[in-house]
């Protein structure tokens, strides 16, 4: 009996010690590009731990690196910030009517939809690249937000995750609702999205982070310099080589941390998303 319960402590002592491995593998990436972010422009990549550290490669970003000229880094984040909230917030709204249509309401070709949807989630988005742009171009929406939010305002991948949640949901609650003499929006408002906020969390942050980091779209559709969003204002000061690695490491915090404030904010519903989403 002694000796089974000292194999356990045995047993759980390797597997806290494997665990903790995996978390400092995973981790320490994002770890490093943040010591190196504050480090010393001559301990930049040159030690796994920088030793001396300082705030030159944030000064170097905020007042325009190598020519001079401070950009508009506010005002490129104010941008990312409206497109990144209003594109998800479309992408959400759609996917949330069209998922409860496809999975709670009976219409004819229903089913051709819903195959249609996961037929067209195995093509790659660049495919629409090209006419999505000259659609943008003819309609005289050039670089402006329309540009950038309403071509990025409907996710399939979104409909797909919340057509099986409520599929999942039973009918029963439907049903009583309607013999309660409510209407199908207020059965989606008031009975669906409180039932799906776990997976609700899950969606927000992967459809927020995805329109975060976009570039290729906004590099083709805008063009002034107050219209850039933060990604497009740093490819265009590090070039396409990154001449800078400290500025570099610098841009990429900078771009990572709204990300993990909002997990942070999320983490507890985002846990039980994805517990369902792996069901």
């Amino acid at each position: 009996m002694v000796g089974s319960k000292q194999n356990n402590k045995y047993r759980l002592t390797v597997r806290y010690i494997i665990a903790t491995l995996l978390l400092l593998v995973m981790v320490y990436p994002y770890l490093y590009m943040v010591l190196n972010s504050f480090a010393d422009w001559s301990q930049v990549d040159r030690q796994l731990v920088p030793s001396t550290f300082s705030l030159k490669s944030y000064e170097w970003l905020f007042t325009g690196g190598e020519v001079g000229i401070a950009r508009p880094w506010l005002n490129s984040f104010f941008n990312s910030v409206i497109v990144s909230v209003a594109s998800t917030a479309l992408m959400m709204l759609f996917g949330v009517m069209v998922a409860y249509a496809l999975s709670k309401l009976n219409f004819k070709g229903r089913d051709t939809i819903n195959n249609f949807v996961l037929f067209h989630m195995f093509f790659p988005a660049i495919i629409l690249l090209i006419p999505n742009f000259l659609v943008i171009q003819k309609v005289g929406l050039y670089d402006t937000y329309w540009a950038l939010i309403i071509p990025k305002a409907v996710s399939l991948w979104a409909i797909f995750m919340y057509t099986n949640f409520f599929k999942a949901v039973p009918t029963v609650f439907i049903e009583a609702a309607k013999l309660d003499g409510a209407s199908d929006f207020k059965i989606l408002y008031r009975i669906m999205l409180p039932m799906s906020r776990s997976i609700t969390a899950v969606i927000f942050l992967f459809l927020l982070m995805e329109r975060w980091t976009e570039l290729l779209w906004d590099m083709i559709v805008v063009r002034s310099d107050n219209m850039l969003t933060l990604n497009v204002l740093l490819s265009q000061m590090f070039g396409p080589y990154g001449g800078y690695p400290g500025p570099l490491y610098a841009a990429s915090v900078l771009l990572t941390l709204p990300i993990i404030i909002m997990f942070l904010i999320f983490g507890k519903k985002f846990k039980e998303g994805m517990q369902f989403s792996l069901k």
